[in-house]
């Protein structure tokens, strides 16, 4: 192989030679086969890679052998250098068709796709004892499946290798790849493939208006995931519980939930992803778990902090499934509760009303908050913090609209925003009592009422 990383580069040199080194693995392999030797076959030494390159980090962080190895670089050259695998192409002329020997799944751009059965063809050839002792390796509690990452796709309808265990193409996630190619964990893009979106404020913790109750169960949140490692392993619970908490939060539009989420996160130092729920749910079967899948994986290995909101959507109370698509969806929330219950990481899930989320759902919480509407006391400090540098008339009376005005927090600031246009749009240099209370009468109607 030809690649040319840059010299600067301790991961991109390390895969070029991981994957140059696979090259002669296939190459030396494919050799003894066709010569039809029955010495016991003898792979290319493995490189070393430098300390500091992404690659050498994981294998010797996950202790991978050569021939955990040899798997791992499957699957990273169908996302790196697919012509590595090139070689598999040459067909059976005797029968004129593929080699069933090689496994590997064929594509319309005519490229190989490698499966655990090309794997074990690498490393046993044509020895079935062989190949049956490296079949460990797939094993779901072996360092290629737990710390490197390798997954076993889904497996193929049609072809050679239809519902064979083994048939499925050797995956990576594309973020991993990512990580391993620029040495650094890559910002997840929000697409349909990564349904979540990271949420970010210019506010912080001290600008969170609430009561004291919910400020209570906030520091307990925080309090779990600073001291989380020493309740675990010192204290000794560790056995009893998950690394994982699950929180519920509910009240009214406007209370402040998803902000709460978002400087809990700021306060902790944890990435906060939103997911859009809307953009989980997919029409062809497999596609919603696949996505989650990614969200759930990135989110484990970084411990963000996970935020759904409007979470009735889907963990409302269930009926019975009278239909195929019923079920389906019922497939969905079971694995999505799965991947919730399993999450080692903070999950937040959001709703305007307690009563809508499923019983069932209710019990796994560790903790649920209600965010009430707030009182005149906190509505004046919600005036106050919103309005603090607005230039204000002197017939502003911020406590008489804190207590005239029942609104939350949300529908202050939106206040706040269309006071402001009002204000600029006929050239003033003050906010006056009539924008406010225009922009109050409009957030009013907003939910239906005028007072």
């Amino acid at each position: 192989m030809t690649n040319q990383p840059p010299a600067n580069c301790p991961h991109a040199i390390a895969i070029s030679a991981e994957l140059d080194w696979l090259g002669t693995v296939i190459a030396a392999r494919l050799a003894h086969f066709f010569a039809g030797e029955t010495a016991p076959f003898a792979p290319p030494n493995a490189p070393q890679h430098a300390r500091g390159s992404a690659l050498g980090d994981l294998i010797a962080r996950a202790q991978l052998d050569a021939s955990a190895r040899i798997v791992f670089a499957l699957a990273l050259a169908v996302q790196v250098n697919p012509a590595v695998l090139d070689p598999f192409f040459v067909r059976n002329k005797a029968i004129d068709r593929p080699f069933s020997e090689f496994g590997g799944l064929r594509t319309e751009t005519s490229s190989f796709i490698p499966t655990a059965i090309t794997a074990l063809f690498l490393l046993g050839g044509g020895d079935t004892a062989m190949r049956i002792a490296m079949m460990a390796l797939f094993a779901p509690d072996h360092a290629l499946r737990k710390l490197a990452g390798l997954e076993l796709g889904a497996l193929p309808a049609t072809g050679a290798t239809a519902g064979t265990f083994f048939g499925g193409p050797l995956l990576i996630a594309p973020h991993r790849v990512s990580e391993l190619c620029a040495g650094q964990k890559p910002a997840p893009d929000f697409s349909p493939q990564f349904p979540a979106k990271r949420l970010q404020s210019g506010l912080t913790w001290a600008d969170l208006i609430l009561p004291r109750e919910v400020k209570h169960h906030l520091d307990h949140i925080a309090a779990w995931l600073a001291n989380r490692d020493k309740i675990l392993d010192e204290w000794g619970l560790k056995a009893r519980l998950g690394h994982g908490f699950k929180a519920l939060f509910y009240g009214p539009p406007g209370t402040g939930k998803t902000l709460t989420a978002t400087l809990l996160g700021q306060r902790t130092g944890l990435d906060v992803y939103r997911i859009d729920l809307s953009m989980i749910v997919s029409k062809y079967i497999g596609e919603t778990e696949k996505n989650l899948a990614q969200v759930f994986d990135m989110a484990e290995e970084n411990n963000w902090i996970l935020f759904f909101d409007e979470a009735d959507a889907l963990f409302g109370a269930r009926g019975a499934a009278s239909s195929a698509n019923d079920r389906h969806a019922n497939q969905e929330v079971a694995y999505l509760l799965q991947r919730i219950e399993e999450c080692p990481a903070l999950v937040i899930l959001a709703t305007n009303l307690r009563s809508n989320i499923d019983e069932a759902f209710f019990r796994r919480f560790q903790m649920a908050v209600g965010f009430p509407k707030p009182d005149a006391a906190l509505r004046t400090a919600l005036w106050h913090s919103v309005l603090g540098k607005m230039p204000l008339a002197p017939d502003v009376d911020l406590a008489a609209l804190a207590r005239d005005t029942p609104l939350a927090g949300g529908p202050i600031t939106n206040v706040a925003r269309h006071a402001a246009i009002s204000a600029l749009r006929r050239d003033a240099t003050h906010v006056s009592t009539a924008d406010l209370q225009q922009a109050i009468a409009g957030e009013l109607r907003k939910e239906g009422r005028t007072r």
